[in-house]
Order: C-alpha cells, then structure tokens, then sequence
C-alpha cells in the first residue's frame, strides 16, 4: 500500500510587511580617495553619482549590521522574532566559507525561537531579489508563515583603494524585510536568470586557495571590467525589466517607484530612458550617499524613500538587481 503524503498549506498570496535598514556610522567622501586614484570630487560623480559612501568599523560586522537592520524590519512589520521561519542573508562579504552567517543572525534574533532555518545566498548585487523570491515561494508554499530576507555588505573589506576603477564605488550596509501571507499578491512574478559568459567582468582577483598555497598572496579584491559591465546592464536589464512589468501585469505609468540596484547613477538613467518611465514616477537614487551596497542596496534604498515620503506604503514598484556571475533578478512588489 502507498502511503499518500499530506501536502504543505501555505498563503494563497504574500508581500514584503516591514522594511529596516543600518548604515555604517563613517561617512566618507569622494575627498579622501582622490588622491591615490589621482581623480577629482567632480569625475568620481560625473561617472557613477556618488557623492559619499559608508564604511563600516571594527564593531559594525556583517552579523550586527544585520541584526540592526532585521529589528527594524520586524518593528516596522509589526511581527515578533518568534512567528519567522526563516532567515535569508545574501552577502558576498561574509568572509567564512562556513557557518552560514545566517544562523548566527537568526539564533541572536530568537527566530522561530531561535530554531529557524537559516541559509546564505551568494548572488551579490541581485541577491536582495533572489532571497526575496525563495521567501515568496517559501509563504505561498507554506514552509514559512514569515521569512526574514537580509542584504548585508562590508565591501570595504574588499575594496582596492588604488584601483582607480573600483576604489569609489563601494560602501556598507545592511537592508532587510520581512515577508508574510496576504490574501492579496503583493510579489509579482520574478523574471531572473545569470549570464555565465560574463562571470568574469565582476570577480575576486585571487580564490582562497590561493592564500593557502602562497603565503605571500595579497588578499583578494574586487575586479570589475566597468565599461563591459555598463554596456550589459544599460542593454540587457532594462529588457528584464519590461518582462518583469509584463509578468506581473503593470504599466511602467502605473508604478508609484523605481527602485533598481543603486549600481551607477548612469545605468538608472539609462534604464529609465529605456522603460519610458514617466518623470512624476520616483527614482530610487541611494547611490550617491551610499555607494554601491551590492545585496543591501534595494531594502535601503527603499526604506529611505518610505522614510522621506517619496515612496508611499502600498504603492506598487519595480525593484531590479544585477551583479557578479553576471546575475539578475527583477519583480514587481507592494512597497511596506
């Protein structure tokens, strides 16, 4: 006899119910990196919009950015530690191989009292997008009532700050929401996938491996071939972009905000043009007092914009991410 398996029940809809973010104390700004990239204030912001970044200190690691930004979502959602199933960190900055920073960010929060299933997605500048797809599917499926999505980045650990290319362009952080049942979709479709042809144009200069096998080794750094990476985004992602409006059935007229990954200021403004987006629609433009925040860059631009009144809870957007692999994801979501 075949025993018949009970299905799992989940939420026939679900929507991102509180967003929170942390930004690192230190702001620095493009004064004190012109020098050993022999550049200027006026060419740092005519070639990517950035004005200032943060930069984490010694106590502001990866986990307590995150646990900062995860108390904050949860206030702000109006729901206890307790009631989330699952907690998601995208990170491309948490630097051990294993444990996922996840559980710890989940066992100091007390999710699911403490026993939460925890996980890390390495999906750099999309991964905010990825983790907030899984959490969808995870609530309509029923393996969570909620699911707490973090995007977190100490970039500066990263950073070469004699790479002229590179030295300006990242900044800490760490953004997150929390996603719940709704009786009403409130995530439309993702549109995502990766472009391993390109995995090269963003990468690591060195592997860990090569730590090990010379001691000598400079510790890696971020490499990123702008100009291919540019002509790609400005191509390639506003197409994404228009498949995510179609999949969910929305007019780019009728989004009440932009939110995409706050890459460069250039790439937004191409998008825009591409999309015809509407002038009266806002943009997120986080950028140029963050930098480039790669997997928190979407929950913090978006909490400033809910924050300000340029955005209002409810309305509808469009967020986008893309990044390292290359990868990308993009959807249409309720704002919180």
């Amino acid at each position: 006899m075949t025993a018949t398996i009970r299905p799992a029940v989940g939420a026939p809809h679900a929507r991102i119910w509180g967003v929170g973010g942390y930004r690192p104390v230190r702001v620095v700004p493009n004064s004190e990196l012109i020098d050993r990239i022999d550049s200027s204030d006026e060419w740092i912001q005519s070639r990517s919009g950035i004005k200032t970044r943060r930069w984490a200190n010694d106590e502001e690691t990866v986990a307590e950015m995150s646990i900062a930004a995860a108390g904050k979502a949860l206030a702000h959602a109006g729901v206890s530690a307790d009631q989330v199933g699952c907690v998601i960190v995208s990170t491309v900055t948490h630097l051990k191989q294993t444990p996922a920073i996840a559980t710890e960010i989940a066992y100091r929060l007390g999710a699911g009292g403490g026993r939460a299933a925890a996980f890390d997605v390495s999906a750099a500048c999309a991964g905010f997008c990825y983790g907030l797809t899984l959490a969808n599917d995870m609530v309509r499926g029923g393996s969570a009532e909620y699911v707490l999505v973090i995007g977190v980045e100490r970039l500066s650990d990263l950073t070469n700050l004699d790479d002229r290319s590179t030295a300006f362009i990242f900044g800490d952080g760490a953004g997150a929401v929390v996603v719940g049942p709704s009786d009403v979709p409130g995530i439309g479709p993702v549109v995502w996938g990766s472009d391993g042809a390109n995995s090269g144009t963003i990468t690591q200069t060195e592997s860990w491996e090569s730590l090990r096998e010379d001691r000598e080794a400079v510790f890696p750094t971020l490499r990123m071939e702008g100009q291919t990476v540019f002509r790609w985004a400005v191509w390639e992602m506003a197409k994404v972009c228009q498949q995510a409006l179609d999949a969910a059935g929305v007019q780019a007229a009728e989004l009440d905000a932009f939110i995409p990954h706050q890459a460069n200021m250039r790439i937004t403004d191409a998008m825009i043009k591409a999309l015809k987006l509407p002038a009266e629609v806002p943009v997120a433009r986080d950028i140029a007092e963050t930098g480039n925040t790669s997997a928190a860059s979407i929950p913090l631009a978006m909490e400033r914009m809910l924050e300000s009144g340029e955005a209002r809870s409810g309305g509808t957007a469009l967020v986008m991410g893309f990044g390292a692999g290359l990868v990308y994801a993009g959807q249409v979501i309720t704002l919180p």
